[in-house]
């Protein structure tokens, strides 16, 4: 009796296993679709963990993959990644030409003062070491306007004319005793008389106050007694002012 029953036990227990192992295995396997869905839905956690996509639905499909929990991924680093080189990370410092020169325009002045030429600037801008020196406080010398030429304008001398001294337009040419160039000497002669102009040539006399009076060439002033006293007459169309 012994005998018989242990190897009908051993079979029971096989089939048992037998019929479970199929259900098993057809219960963890999933579709494409559903580990697509699975991984969009934890997306950020498991490519924060540093797995590709393709190896997930591959654990997914085969019941065995494993979803991280609490991973941020800007803060894990995956292990199976390379370090950017050096050259990489300063890649952000680098500007272009047009905002170097953009910048040496807006302090040119003060670039310039410093000694330094655009060419060392945009070059050192474009490595990101440029040194934009403080604005200089230059001073402006003003040279002063010179002044303009004085110009001297000779004075206009007005003559006015007066019934008693007009002033002569010619200069007298004496000849004769008592014949004077100027009024003021004939004047000083007769102080009380009449000062007349002789036209020696004519032998006639004007008053002051006529057109003659001084303006005839090579003549001269007498006093009036004088002129009557040398044969001098009076012109005929003109008196003696009062």
């Amino acid at each position: 009796m012994r005998f018989q029953f242990a190897p009908m036990f051993s079979l029971a227990v096989a089939a048992a296993i037998l019929a479970l192992a199929p259900s098993a295995g057809m219960a963890a396997t999933k579709t494409a679709k559903e580990c697509n869905a699975e991984y969009a839905a934890n997306k950020p956690a498991i490519q924060g963990s540093g797995e590709k996509k393709a190896d997930f639905i591959a654990a997914c499909r085969a019941g065995t993959e494993v979803i991280p929990t609490g991973v941020a991924p800007a803060t894990t680093a995956a292990p199976t990644k390379k370090a950017a080189p050096a050259s990489t990370a300063t890649t952000g410092n680098v500007k272009t030409a047009k905002a170097c020169d953009a910048e040496y325009a807006a302090n040119k002045d003060a670039i310039k003062g410093s000694g330094e030429t655009k060419k060392d600037f945009v070059a050192a801008c474009r490595a990101g070491t440029e040194v934009i020196p403080p604005a200089q406080n230059t001073t402006t010398t003003v040279t002063p306007a010179k002044p303009a030429p004085t110009t001297t304008t000779a004075p206009t001398t007005t003559t006015t004319r007066t019934k008693n001294a007009p002033a002569p337009a010619t200069t007298a040419t004496p000849t004769g005793a008592n014949q004077f160039a100027t009024e003021g000497q004939a004047k000083a002669r007769c102080p009380a008389g009449t000062v007349v102009w002789v036209n020696l040539k004519s032998k006639i006399f004007h008053f002051a106050g006529s057109r003659n009076y001084g303006n005839t060439k090579k003549d001269a002033y007498t006093c009036e007694s004088d002129a009557t006293a040398s044969g001098f007459r009076a012109a005929e169309n003109e008196k003696q002012p009062q």
